[in-house]
């Protein structure tokens, strides 16, 4: 299995994304504040550019991101949402979004270690399509400890999920649509990309 071991500040700056998005909280330099004024990104550069903040901020590989914009390309309507929404539907991006974990990365770990039960069955793949109806519950075993996580992260829950405290089970209770986006990312770059 790959694993991106790319430096999480470094490349934010790069891909112009703040840290936040990715769940890491980061103090502003006091170094580098001069800014580096760099010459006019051709078309493919500014599409290349939006590719690799997607696949950053959701941690996904080339190959597998490939499969996704396939998936997104089948489906009807339009190509760039389907694509942002077969990837927020992704297992460590739900667990994400809960507020279970702090960052995407943590989210696959605890995936992979089974903390997690998925309409209850054990399941150990972050990469799993979720449905309409499909409930993440937690093992009774780490309760208390993802829930006082929870409580700490203190993330909004975005309206197309359904978080129940007591149970400390979540369902999917409709899809994501763009609004529910919190970064600027513009899809259709994406599209144009991989039509060419």
């Amino acid at each position: 299995m790959a694993i991106s071991r790319t430096p999480v500040f470094k490349r934010c700056k790069y891909l112009g994304i703040d840290p936040l998005v990715l769940g890491y909280a980061h103090k502003p330099s006091i170094r580098n504040v001069k800014v580096v004024k760099r010459r006019k990104q051709s078309v493919y550069a500014q599409q290349l550019k939006e590719k690799q903040k997607l696949r950053f901020i959701y941690g996904v590989l080339e190959k597998q991101f490939k499969l996704i914009y396939g998936r997104a390309e089948k489906a009807s309507g339009k190509t760039g949402e389907n694509l942002l929404e077969q990837l927020e539907l992704r297992f460590d991006n739900v667990v994400f979004r809960l507020g279970l974990a702090t960052t995407r990365r943590e989210s696959r770990q605890m995936i992979n270690h089974g903390h997690l039960k998925l309409n209850g069955r054990r399941v150990d793949i972050p990469s799993v399509t979720l449905k309409i109806g499909d409930i993440i519950s937690v093992y009774e075993k780490n309760k208390q400890a993802i829930t006082l996580k929870k409580l700490s992260i203190n993330r909004k829950i975005p309206a197309w999920l359904q978080f129940d405290e007591n149970k400390a089970e979540a369902t999917v209770v409709a899809l994501p649509v763009r609004s529910d986006i919190d970064y600027e990312i513009a899809e259709q770059a994406v599209v144009e990309l991989y039509s060419k």
